[in-house]
């Protein structure tokens, strides 16, 4: 329970400012919304301006990981590969790969190709291809702040049907960001992804969404990309999340691969996309933090 405090108190927030000068508007606005049977966040989800910085400067050794990677990636890498360059220029940084051992993932970035959806685990035997499609999910920890985001990579001669998949799931990010507006919700925007995604004749997987971020690897609240307009959590200002709809050119099915309890593929085969940006809520919209 949020902890009740006096007008002229020191805010929750960190600020040093008296509470009734800071948040004490900002948390009677919620407590509205609270009250009309929205969900809405806890003061654990708000970022105050030295988190977000702190959060800005891991976010850059996130994007130069992705940025080493694009600039070597190839036909007849295998993902370890990319695994070595991730790992290598976290630590050049003096930051950590977030995913590496985490909960069991043994490797620093996920790498998932054409079918699998998420979670692809870098492996010495997967080669990339001529046609292949791939994502690559960086994941960064820098003096105990969280950053993520992923980008897609083409390998060589795709079919332009593949090339419309990548496009439209990375457009579907921005369509999705024009949503995220504060004191609206969380399904405005999984509303607008889905939309767009479904008038291309492609479907959002259900069972895996986004996350709130930043002192952790995932926060509340987890972020859905099927939902409704008017429904979800609320968003307000310093609240940080991902976008990352994973976007299928068949149906939204999904499965778990057995063996190794980590990589998803789509049930059908098809292929899927899938882009990632990390954002920050502001008072008049929405800022990228990674990408």
């Amino acid at each position: 329970m949020a902890m009740k405090l006096g007008r002229n108190d020191k805010c929750w927030c960190g600020s040093g400012i008296k509470y009734k000068q800071c948040h004490e508007e900002f948390d009677r606005r919620i407590e509205s919304f609270k009250n009309a049977g929205h969900i809405v966040p806890d003061r654990s989800l708000i970022k105050n301006p030295e988190q977000v910085a702190k959060i800005r400067e891991s976010a850059k050794v996130n994007m130069a990981c992705l940025d080493a990677v694009g600039e070597k990636i190839c036909e007849g890498m295998s993902t370890s590969e990319i695994d070595r360059i991730v790992y290598e220029t976290t630590v050049k940084y003096g930051a950590i790969p977030a995913t590496l051992n985490y909960e069991g993932f043994p490797k620093s970035v996920c790498t998932s190709i054409n079918d699998v959806v998420c979670h692809g685990i870098p492996s010495d035997d997967e080669i990339l291809m001529d046609g292949d499609i791939i994502t690559v999910d960086c994941s960064t920890i820098l003096n105990g702040y969280f950053s993520d985001s992923a980008r897609m990579f083409t390998i060589g001669n795709i079919t332009e049907e593949d090339r419309k998949l990548v496009e439209v799931a990375k457009e579907a990010l921005y369509v999705g960001l024009k949503e995220v507006k504060p004191w609206r919700f969380l399904g405005d925007m999984g509303q607008a992804v889905n939309d767009f995604v479904k008038s291309h004749g492609y479907s959002v997987v259900r069972d895996i969404g986004g996350h709130g971020v930043g002192l952790e690897f995932h926060e509340d609240p987890w972020v859905s990309y099927v939902s409704r307009k008017g429904t979800e959590m609320l968003m307000v200002p310093g609240m940080m999340f991902t976008i990352e709809p994973m976007i299928n050119m068949g149906d939204a099915e999904v499965f778990q691969d057995e063996d190794d309890g980590w990589t998803i593929f789509t049930a059908d085969g098809s292929k899927s996309a899938q882009w990632e940006i990390q954002i920050l809520v502001t008072e008049d919209g929405a800022e990228i933090i990674s990408e």
